[in-house]
């Protein structure tokens, strides 16, 4: 289980010891728990909610872009794609995510971004089981174009144990 810390990256929960000291810790902690990790991919319980969640690649150091599926024990958050962006959008940019070769027009406010619609997010959760990429791009505050990237292996089986996780959890 010989991972480096980039890999393991998931947004604000960056992993300093070995993933065995984390899953122990965690739950005394009263930290979210760390349900698998596989790939570029972790699935996470944080109580009330649970998420599916990857770190961004290439991501330049001051920057935390990460993206992910989100699940809760309602009928609110049932894989709902969202994202962070490494940078905030400039206000009516256009924010898309392509997974594979197919296209997503996301809804977006400064540097996040998430599904518009259950169709939407049933299409992204889909495209995601079988791609192998994800970008997300978008213009920044001065009209610049940046792009996002994220691997998806991991995301099918990390996307499976959170909602599996929150599937019995009420909302």
């Amino acid at each position: 289980m010989a991972q480096t810390t980039r890999s393991l990256k998931i947004g604000w929960l960056r992993p300093r010891c070995g993933w065995f000291a984390l899953l122990v810790a965690a739950p005394a902690l009263g930290a979210p728990t760390i349900l698998v990790a596989g790939g570029q991919w972790a699935a996470i319980d944080f109580g009330s909610r649970c998420e599916a969640r990857s770190a961004g690649l290439w991501a330049k150091s001051d920057t935390e872009p990460y993206a992910g599926f989100g699940f809760d024990g309602g009928a609110r958050r049932q894989g709902q794609f969202y994202a962070h962006l490494s940078k905030p959008a400039r206000a009516g940019a256009s924010v898309i995510a392509t997974i594979g070769s197919e296209p997503f027009l996301l809804a977006g406010k400064g540097d996040w971004a998430w599904s518009r619609t259950g169709g939407q997010r049933n299409a992204m959760l889909e495209a995601a089981r079988y791609g192998q990429r994800l970008k997300i791009e978008s213009r920044d505050q001065r009209g610049r174009r940046f792009v996002d990237y994220y691997a998806l292996d991991g995301a099918p089986t990390a996307i499976d144990a959170a909602a599996a996780a929150c599937a019995g959890k009420t909302g």
